[in-house]
């Protein structure tokens, strides 16, 4: 009785953060069915007073600009997300699993790169990608996130803790690189490229200082930019809340999917 009751008793600080993380989320959904002008003080003052409707939803889609931000939003995240869960699994599979000189040194290089804070580079891409004439088109948010880093680390950790007899065997089959790496590690390490993905995903889709950089129309706004500027030129919260339950739905259907690879590969990736 006692070990129950104390078992109990570690879950409910658990419990008591969980409830207290859902609260935006709560906020977010009922002022997502406010009618509502102006900018709320006390945003509990309203959740029981207030008259509830769709028109915030109806709004976006009619007079927004929503679903071309979400294509938007699509093109400069799925693209990334594809070539980062390919590239991040040969990277990781030769760094983990091939002998060529100065692979440490050239693997800790890589990873001493990610030090350095991606808003000092802001200046310098944007000159760049201005001599290219790519300012206000998908290729400044697309080609710099081909491949992450992060993504080969992952791969690299998650794929040194699978045995090198599986390679060992399949070379005395007679397979070769491209089989062994395509036939046997790359299922083998599903769990830590949905990893690489989810991360991808989620990183690419709330990204909103890039775009609002490197895009300068509506037209070419993704969904965070254009969220924010609609924000700026109605100032109606429930409108705002609309679209970022929205916004949110993807990320959290992506999470969901892959959320049982997701634990297994974070799980896995620091296990050596």
């Amino acid at each position: 009785m006692l070990k129950a009751l104390h078992k109990n008793w570690v879950y409910a600080p658990l419990f008591f953060f969980g409830l207290l993380f859902l609260i935006p989320f709560l906020i977010m959904m009922l002022g997502s069915l406010l009618e509502m002008r102006e900018p709320i003080g006390n945003p509990f003052a309203w959740i029981v007073n207030e008259t509830k409707s769709i028109g915030n939803f109806t709004y976006i889609f009619t007079n927004a600009k929503f679903i071309q931000w979400t294509m938007n939003s699509l093109i400069i995240t799925l693209v990334p997300v594809f070539s980062n869960m390919f590239f991040s699994a040969i990277l990781g599979y030769i760094f983990a699993k091939k002998e060529f000189p100065y692979r440490e040194t050239i693997f800790w290089i890589m990873m001493g790169v990610i030090m350095i804070p991606s808003q000092l580079l802001i200046i310098p891409r944007y000159i760049m990608f201005s001599e290219f004439g790519w300012i206000n088109t998908y290729m400044p948010l697309i080609v710099p996130e081909i491949w992450g880093i992060m993504g080969v680390f992952f791969v690299r950790q998650y794929m040194m803790t699978l045995p090198k007899d599986l390679e060992e065997a399949a070379y005395i089959d007679g397979a070769n690189d491209f089989t062994v790496f395509f036939r046997i590690y790359l299922p083998l390490a599903k769990p830590v490229i949905a990893t690489v993905g989810t991360f991808a995903f989620i990183a690419n889709w709330n990204d909103l200082l890039t775009p609002l950089i490197f895009t300068t129309s509506e037209e070419m706004y993704p969904i965070t930019v254009g969220l924010a500027s609609l924000l700026t030129k109605e100032g109606n919260f429930g409108v705002e809340m609309a679209g970022s339950l929205l916004s949110f739905i993807p990320t959290f259907l992506i999470f969901l999917f892959f959320q049982r690879y997701f634990v297994k590969g974070i799980a896995l990736t620091g296990s050596k």
